[in-house]
């Protein structure tokens, strides 16, 4: 059963401290725990039933009467964070203000326990490599969205990220192509380079691997193209299909042999037997004297 008033959380963390050899008393200053050991920096425990805002800004006040301030809340039996959050999540906030946290277990049949998740220390900030590819993922992820198409605050909705604007620019492509077509031909017309990999991934069952290199637009697909319509609308346009070049009409009186001067340059030079050359006939007045 959870426990009624912060007092409770009191004895079992004074008990905490002065294991630890500290004189600890209560409400000193406003304080709601006060413990000392020798010529020490003082250590001061803001308590709380449970972790909340205002328990946060009282252990930031407190901050400036001592560097050495503890947040102390109760641990439910299911151990359980509040609000649907971790308590790795809240030992990392407290690290970030420099604040401790201690949490108190309490049982029916035994004395309650008291854990320190995270002692109060300066914060420095992480300067790892981490941070920097997050950083240009995220900046990437922005410059590759055509258009804002998310509300912000959203949550269990589909987002329109830049890899489903690239997915609807394939689908695109394919239905302008019939329904179906190369990924060599989705690529080029496209401009996407990964348009093959995506296709094959196919991480939204739009796409259908019909035969080598040859991809089909699935009934989703079709439908994911009319639920994103206003998506369609800010993507870079796919270039329309090169027209195809008409058969050439070769004259009909060319094959009987007749000379149209019209048509004379449509005419080919006659070849001698299995593709040789024809021999070329010298005269008299070509045949050298003796």
């Amino acid at each position: 059963m959870p426990i009624q008033s912060e007092t409770e959380l009191y004895a079992p963390v004074k008990h905490f401290f002065e294991v630890l050899g500290y004189t600890v008393k209560g409400e000193v200053l406003n304080c709601d725990l006060v413990a000392m050991r020798g010529d020490e920096e003082p250590v001061l425990v803001e308590l709380k039933k449970t972790f909340n805002l205002p328990l946060v800004i009282q252990g930031m006040e407190r901050l400036q009467r001592s560097e050495r301030v503890y947040l102390a809340v109760e641990q439910n039996r299911n151990g359980k964070a509040p609000y649907g959050l971790r308590w790795s999540e809240l030992v990392k906030l407290c690290r970030k203000l420099g604040l401790g946290l201690l949490v108190v277990r309490f049982y029916k049949t035994k004395a309650p326990v008291v854990e320190a998740l995270c002692d109060p220390e300066p914060y420095a900030p992480s300067r790892s490599s981490k941070r920097a590819v997050k950083t240009i993922r995220l900046v990437h992820e922005f410059k590759e969205r055509s258009g804002d198409y998310n509300v912000g605050g959203s949550s269990k909705v589909k987002l329109v990220t830049a890899y489903r604007e690239k997915a609807l620019l394939c689908a695109l492509c394919l239905n302008e192509l019939g329904g179906s077509g190369t990924s060599r031909a989705v690529r080029e017309r496209t401009g996407y380079a990964k348009a093959a990999s995506l296709m094959h991934t196919n991480h939204y069952r739009w796409f259908q691997h019909v035969d080598t290199g040859q991809y089909a637009l699935t009934p989703l697909g079709v439908e994911a193209l009319e639920l994103y319509r206003h998506v369609l609308q800010g993507l870079p346009t796919v270039p329309p299909l090169a027209p195809v070049p008409e058969p050439v009409q070769v004259p009909a009186n060319l094959d009987n042999g007749e000379t149209n001067s019209d048509d004379a340059d449509l005419r080919l030079p006659k070849t001698g037997k299995k593709g040789k050359k024809p021999s070329i006939k010298k005269t008299p007045s070509s045949r050298r004297k003796n």
